[in-house]
């Protein structure tokens, strides 16, 4: 038997692992989301579109 038969899990991480890595994805696409609005709103402000 494998050690990722019994975890339960696809990815092979523990409950804790898994939250901790959600932790940094969501921060990693929440900053990345920030500066992608930032840049939209310098180049709207530089060359307006639309």
């Amino acid at each position: 038997m494998s050690q990722h038969e019994h975890s339960g899990s696809l990815s092979g991480l523990s409950e804790a692992e898994a939250k901790e890595f959600n932790k940094f994805f969501i921060a990693s696409f929440t900053g990345f989301t920030l500066v992608a609005i930032v840049a939209h709103f310098l180049a709207w402000n530089w060359r307006p579109w639309g």
